[in-house]
C-alpha cells in the first residue's frame, strides 16, 4: 500500500464474516512503526468513522506493541496528567456498561495489523 498505510474496513477484520454495507461505521487505519523507536512498537492505529453522527472524524493514539516473550497488545488513546508529582493516564476511550467493548476494538485492531504484515510480506516475496 502506498506510505505503509493499511486501511482495512472493519468487516474485512473478520466482523461476522459479512460484506461492508450502511452498517459499517468505521475503517481501521494502521501506520507501521518503521523507524523502531520507541522499542517494541510496532505500529499506529485510528479509527476512521464512515457513517454517522462521527463521520469524517477519526479517533488516533492506538500504538500496537510487541510484548516481551510472545505475543501483541494494543494500547488505547490516553492523557497523561501528574497528581502529588506522580503521572498517571486517562483512557479516553472507555466502555458504557460491556467491559467486552474494548477487546472488540483491541481484536479488530490486531487483526487489521496482522492483515498488513500478510499483505506485506507477500508484495515482498512478488
Amino acid at each position: 500500500m502506498a506510505n505503509g498505510c493499511c486501511n482495512v474496513t472493519a468487516f474485512a477484520v473478520g466482523l461476522l464474516g459479512r460484506k461492508p454495507d450502511e452498517e459499517d461505521a468505521m475503517t481501521i487505519r494502521i501506520i507501521p512503526n518503521d523507524k523502531g523507536n520507541p522499542p517494541g512498537k510496532l505500529a499506529d492505529g485510528e479509527l476512521q468513522f464512515t457513517s454517522g453522527p462521527l463521520e469524517g472524524l477519526k479517533l488516533i493514539g492506538f500504538a500496537i506493541w510487541e510484548r516481551r516473550g510472545r505475543g501483541r497488545n494494543v494500547t488505547f488513546p490516553a492523557r497523561q496528567y501528574s497528581v502529588n508529582g506522580e503521572r498517571r493516564s486517562f483512557a479516553l476511550l472507555r466502555p458504557i456498561v460491556d467491559i467486552h467493548a474494548q477487546e472488540r476494538i483491541r481484536d479488530l485492531i490486531l487483526d487489521a495489523f496482522t492483515q498488513l504484515e500478510a499483505e506485506t510480506a507477500s508484495a515482498k516475496v512478488r
